[in-house]
């Protein structure tokens, strides 16, 4: 059963008009961020980048006190986040139970209330370039979300590649 959601037009108008600001990508990072909030809605949202080496680096959060931005790590090798990089599958998690048991930093998210999540990954030709992570109470996200997150979530391929260019 999916939950009615709000007309999502308005928030993609929005985001589509940020990427005209000069302030990149931190304009594109938080129209994306209000857009999703109003349109599928989550109480954590954070973006990743992922490089050519195999490292991916946090360049957005909505909560960064407890998830800060910077940093490069090794990506994770857990399966499913192996099928999002490499394949561009997307990460549905439902449960607090699933959270738990798919992020080993769960008790940040915990902390905040979030018992669902949903990493989305953006894709320029054929690449993974990053993911888009939102976190929700339990049982928030359904399959009924991913079409909508995803479209949202191409809009930050420009962001990427600029980010990609300078870094």
């Amino acid at each position: 059963m999916s939950m009615l959601r709000p007309d999502p037009l308005p928030h993609l108008a929005r985001l589509a008009l940020a990427q005209a600001e000069d302030a990149q990508p931190q304009a594109t990072f938080q129209a994306l961020d209000a857009a999703l909030a109003a349109a599928v809605g989550h109480r954590l949202c954070t973006i990743q980048i992922h490089y050519a080496d195999g490292e991916a680096e946090r360049v957005y959060s909505n909560v960064p006190q407890h998830y800060a931005v910077g940093g490069r790590k090794r990506a994770s090798n857990a399966p499913r986040m192996r099928e999002l990089m490499q394949h561009g599958r997307p990460i549905l998690i439902r449960t607090e139970e699933d959270l738990r048991a798919s992020y080993p930093d769960h008790a940040g998210a915990s902390a905040l209330g979030c018992g669902s999540a949903m990493n989305t990954p953006v894709r320029w030709r054929g690449r993974t370039l990053g993911q888009v992570n939102l976190m929700h109470q339990a049982g928030w996200y359904t399959e009924d979300d991913l079409p909508l997150v995803r479209s949202f979530a191409q809009f930050l391929v420009p962001a990427f590649l600029l980010l990609a260019e300078s870094g």
